[in-house]
């Protein structure tokens, strides 16, 4: 197995991985990369594979597992009753309980609330340059959650910046600072949540948090923990991805001379696809070995963690042709933004609608939207997203 060294840090790299993906890619089907201490691979068929077989899991292994460091606790009390973190049987339960509430039809039923919220983001835009993250992008999903849920909207800016202090336990330049405010955030993100699921039992209402307080399968129904947690999930992984999902598609169209036809009806779907495997919100999502497993001459043993490399693989030349052109018309194939098998994100229906929603009503409304200064993207790796998007239209 070769060897890559590459900071997750480097400035160079934060603004363009996709160059250092190639390199990677082309030392062979498994890599080891340097900084992370871990194999990874960068293709698409590797990667695929891994997130299928259901002998790799997120679960740490028991040999594996370390002590919780007693500042990040609270931090740790949610993510033990994630079902992103857990395996079957335990994950099955969860997950199948969460679509019991979280179903296709409840959230199709959110598009015309997600066109309304943006004609009104965009009637609100004030004259002249303005970030298009903040007025926008950062808006519609944690409005769309927070209504979804039962949340009350006016909680949004707390909602925001809980879901920031969380996620930002997994990115590559992670502190004690940052541990210290996500443990903080964490607690009053959790105790906020209890508080609102008790006064949704005793008063329920036409929301995912009463309808997942009543979901049960085969006598089984969610503890209060685990109500919690799945609801701080849905709002992180969510909103998380979804802000930058839009902030990276606008950035795309826009650096490719805006949208042409690419956003009607006949081409929409492609495009939302295309713009997901082009620059994906999340580049890396991490896996271990339960057994001994072969992938590609690469034997992995119990206890081996690797790295899949989500947006490297969607830029694979072995996959796709022309692989780092953005064409909204080429062929319609699986990409692995949303992830793949057992772990499939439980949010992309909802994330894929608020695109296809929100996207062709802004460049209707504001046909000349142009960038006013370079997008730069945020140094929060193993996410990929901008820290602003200054526009003009």
């Amino acid at each position: 197995m070769q060897h890559i060294s590459q900071s997750p840090v480097d400035p160079e790299f934060v603004q363009n991985p996709y160059p250092f993906y190639d390199r990677a890619r082309a030392l062979g089907p498994v890599v080891y990369w340097d900084e992370y201490q871990m194999p990874c691979v960068f293709g698409q068929a590797a990667a695929n594979a891994i997130l299928r077989d259901r002998r790799f899991g997120r679960e740490v292994p028991e040999s594996k597992r370390q002590p919780i460091a007693p500042h990040t606790a609270p931090f740790y009390a949610i993510e033990a009753h994630s079902m992103l973190e857990l395996e079957p049987p335990t994950h099955t339960r969860l997950r199948s309980l969460v679509l019991r509430a979280f179903t296709s039809r409840r959230i199709n039923e959110l598009r015309p609330e997600i066109e309304a919220l943006t004609h009104q983001l965009i009637d609100d835009f004030p004259a002249g340059p303005f970030d298009l993250i903040e007025a926008f992008a950062q808006v519609i999903p944690v409005v769309i959650i927070s209504r979804l849920l039962g949340v009350p909207e006016e909680m949004k800016d707390d909602l925001l910046r809980w879901s920031h202090d969380m996620v930002a336990m997994y990115q590559a330049n992670r502190t004690r600072e940052l541990e210290d405010i996500a443990a903080r955030s964490s607690a009053a993100f959790s105790d906020f949540m209890r508080s609102y699921v008790e006064e949704r039992r005793a008063k329920p209402a036409d929301d995912l948090i009463t309808h997942l307080i009543g979901a049960e399968e085969a006598g089984e129904k969610l503890s209060t923990d685990e109500l919690i947690t799945t609801c701080i999930l849905l709002l992180n992984a969510g909103h998380e991805a979804t802000v930058h999902g839009i902030g990276n598609g606008v950035k795309t169209l826009l650096e490719q001379g805006g949208p042409k036809d690419w956003l009607g009806e006949a081409k929409l779907a492609g495009t939302i696809e295309e713009l997901l495997r082009f620059d994906p919100p999340l580049h890396m999502f991490t896996r271990w070995a339960y057994e001994e497993i072969d992938v590609m001459g690469h034997v992995f043993q119990p206890g081996d963690q690797v790295g899949v490399m989500l947006a490297a693989a969607g830029r694979d030349p072995g996959a796709w042709e022309d692989a780092h052109i953005f064409n909204p018309e080429r062929p319609l194939k699986p990409h692995l933004a949303f992830g793949v098998g057992l772990h499939f994100c439980v949010g992309a229906p909802l994330a894929r609608l608020e695109l296809a929603a929100s996207l062709p009503i802004l460049f209707q409304r504001l046909p000349d939207l142009r960038l006013t200064e370079p997008p730069q993207f945020a140094d929060r790796y193993h996410f990929h997203g901008l820290t602003r998007l200054m526009v003009e239209g």
